[in-house]
């Protein structure tokens, strides 16, 4: 009898083990079904209203170009913008007068005229929106300015490209998204850690099958800013984490991750369980630098966040601004044959199946318990180094911005539009990597309860199959 009974057991592991993976997949959708989800309103889309997944317009042999904002991140913008070609410099805003002079003479000294300038005013920037002969804004100012000027611009007619985070709240996200399907005008975040070198690189190697199927990915925003916080006008960036509890800054680690796993271009993120630590280090700042009461201090030392996805893939995001750490983004994607890391030590580990006597003579003594070793890894870096990599690596490194990957963000911006290809990145994917400031807030002030990520394209999630950059024929 015991021996039959335990059969029996036998028996039923091996049929829940084997059973079908949508139905392994339906089994966990009703397991997540009795857990208690917080859900935000999703705005029906206005009738007539389309969506803008792979929104291509017409070609642009010159894209004429206004700033917005000159103190941290605009100037260098400007300086990139400089080395492009079939780009006119036409407007350049901020507050003050001085820094839109200190950009005039970037534009003398590149040997291009003048721009019109315009500062004084908290309005200034409306007045370059309103002209007829600009194309495309380029928004670089605090976050809480970001999407009334996005929404503003493109109601006038123009491109969008914003600084990260471009949208702060969920309303603030879902009014960007209508305006850009309403008025079926590009509205690209500025998220220049996809370009980054070994990302860009495993990004290629996931495409082509390296790792195998892709069930894991890792990123962050881990960087002490205690030395910067003077330098944000007026104290915004450091007042933002007092007022505001949850990951406020996602998109360096979000940006990767979710193109790693073709986010709304063939699976979606359905909820996310977020928690932090108590904030210690910054209350400690303001108390012992500054001199000034910390009482009321919201964000955490470090916040954690867990996402899953429609198809039982998995992100893991945090968030740190406060600890003495090295620097690092966290990115990682693991998979079924193969796993990669940036930080904090660059390196691929490979089943031996995965690579070839062209990379290795010995490559069938490679195992995943270790990394490969230093030459197979950069034999493979070359070996699948991303085209746009091929093409602009070594300019890019010379003209700068993080290493060169800010120049490959602004060129393969004016790129797309100047060949009426869809952008790198759409609305959806700002939708999407700036949610986790909102949603991450209400998992935490609930006790870490799980929260559902909106479908942003309202049901289009599924319509492009794979994440893949556009390139003229």
């Amino acid at each position: 009898m015991k021996k039959l009974v335990y059969s029996l057991f036998l028996f039923s592991l091996m049929c829940n083990f084997t059973l079908p993976l949508n139905a392994q997949r339906a089994k966990v959708r009703k397991t997540e079904a009795k857990v208690k989800m917080i859900t935000t309103p999703v705005p029906v889309r206005p009738a007539g209203q389309k969506d803008v997944l792979g929104l291509d317009t017409p070609k642009m042999d010159v894209v004429r170009v206004g700033f917005i904002g000159l103190g941290m991140r605009g100037p260098g913008a400007v300086s990139r913008f400089t080395y492009l070609k079939g780009v006119e410099i036409k407007g350049l805003c901020d507050l003050h007068a001085d820094r839109v002079e200190k950009c005039q003479q970037i534009l003398k000294k590149a040997g291009l005229p003048e721009a019109t300038g315009y500062s004084g005013s908290e309005d200034a920037w409306k007045k370059m929106c309103d002209r007829k002969d600009i194309d495309l804004i380029y928004i670089a100012t605090d976050w809480k300015h970001h999407a009334e000027m996005m929404i503003y611009a493109m109601e006038h007619g123009k491109h969008v490209a914003c600084e990260v985070p471009a949208a702060m709240t969920l309303k603030e996200i879902w009014d960007v998204i209508n305006t850009a399907e309403r008025t079926q005008k590009h509205c690209m975040q500025l998220e220049n850690c996809v370009y980054d070198f070994f990302e860009l690189t495993t990004l290629n190697m996931a495409q082509k099958g390296v790792f195998g199927d892709i069930l894991y990915t890792e990123g962050s925003y881990i960087h002490n800013l205690e030395e910067f916080w003077p330098s944000y006008e007026g104290d915004w960036r450091l007042k933002y984490n007092k007022e505001h509890r949850g990951d406020v800054y996602a998109t360096h680690g979000m940006g990767p991750a979710c193109q790693l796993l073709d986010i709304h271009r063939g699976d979606k993120m359905n909820y996310l369980v977020s928690m932090d630590s108590d904030p210690v280090s910054i209350p400690n700042y303001i108390k012992n630098v500054r001199k000034e009461d910390p009482n009321g201090f919201k964000n955490g030392q470090h916040t954690m966040t867990m996402i899953r996805t429609e198809k039982g893939k998995t992100i893991h995001i945090q968030h740190d601004v406060a600890s003495p750490r090295p620097y690092s983004r966290m990115y990682q994607c693991t998979g079924t044959k193969g796993f990669a890391q940036k930080y904090p030590v660059e390196g691929y580990a490979l089943q031996s199946s995965q690579v070839d006597s062209s990379i290795t003579p010995n490559h069938e003594d490679l195992n995943s318990h270790s990394f490969v070793p230093t030459e197979v890894k950069d034999a493979l870096m070359k070996k699948y180094k991303h085209p746009i990599h091929v093409e602009l690596e070594e300019t890019a490194k010379k003209v700068g911005g993080h290493g060169g990957m800010d120049f490959i963000m602004d060129y393969r911006l004016i790129y797309c539009l100047q060949n009426g290809l869809p952008l790198d990145m759409d609305v959806y994917d700002l939708a999407e990597w700036c949610c986790l400031a909102p949603l991450t807030a209400i998992s935490i002030e609930n006790g870490s309860a799980p929260v559902a990520i909106p479908d942003f394209t309202r049901g289009n999630w599924d319509k492009i199959k794979g994440f893949r950059h556009a390139f003229a024929k």
